[in-house]
C-alpha cells in the first residue's frame, strides 16, 4: 500500500493544528486558574472588611450609642413626669 503526499501532507497539518490547539487551550487554562485565584483572594478581603463593617455596625447602634447621639446631634431630653398627659377615650 503506498500513501500519497497530499495524504501524509493532510495529516501532518492536522497534527500540527490541533497540537498548537492544545498548547492554547491549555495556555487559557491556566490564565482563568490565575484569575480565579485572584477573585479568591479579593472575595476573602472583601468577607474580612464585611465582618469589620458588620461589628463596626453594631457598636454603633447599642442603646447607649442611640441615646448619646439622640442628645447631642439631635437635642433631645427625656421629658419631666409632669409634662405627660394621658388622653383616656
Amino acid at each position: 500500500m503506498k500513501v500519497k503526499p497530499t495524504t501524509t501532507f493532510i495529516l501532518l497539518l492536522a497534527v500540527i493544528v490541533s497540537s498548537v490547539g492544545v498548547v492554547y487551550v491549555r495556555h487559557q487554562n491556566r490564565m482563568l486558574f490565575v484569575e480565579l485565584q485572584g477573585l479568591g483572594y479579593e472575595k476573602d478581603r472583601m468577607d474580612v472588611e464585611w465582618g469589620q463593617l458588620q461589628l463596626e455596625q453594631g457598636t454603633l447602634t447599642t442603646h447607649g450609642q442611640v441615646e448619646q447621639a439622640a442628645r447631642t446631634r439631635l437635642g433631645m431630653i427625656n421629658p419631666e413626669p409632669d409634662s405627660f398627659v394621658i388622653v383616656r377615650p
